[in-house]
């Protein structure tokens, strides 16, 4: 299933990436700190990301309990995707050949590509 998540959803999608499951209270205590959102905020991501099939929620506890429905491989998956059809007219070679022109790709880091091409 290709879901797409926004950037705000993302933030929520790594806490329950990296601690699932979590309550809408956790989720908010996690991220308030770097993004000041208010529980009314992470409430309407949360009902937004259900919605859309990104994560589910289990009610049948005291407090309403949010697991993701995707992995973080099937969002950077669809993310890259996404990125490479929109700024590299779908062509990674482009991307690459962006990232040398520019130095961002060190001769340490065109080796391990290089290893993984030639083990895949």
């Amino acid at each position: 299933m290709v879901v797409q998540i926004t950037e705000a959803e993302w933030k929520i999608m790594e806490c329950l990436w990296d601690h699932a499951p979590q309550t809408m209270g956790e989720i908010t205590t996690t991220l308030e700190p770097a993004t000041c959102w208010t529980r009314q905020t992470v409430i309407t991501l949360l009902k937004r990301m259900t919605e859309k099939g990104a994560v589910s929620m289990d009610d049948s506890g005291r407090a309403k309990k949010y697991v993701p429905l995707i992995t973080r491989e099937e969002a950077s998956t669809v993310e890259t995707q996404k990125f490479l059809n929109h700024v590299f007219k779908g062509k990674a070679s482009l991307l690459v050949n962006h990232l040398v022109d520019t130095g961002e790709l060190s001769t340490d880091d065109l080796q391990e590509i290089i290893s993984m091409i030639r083990n895949n």
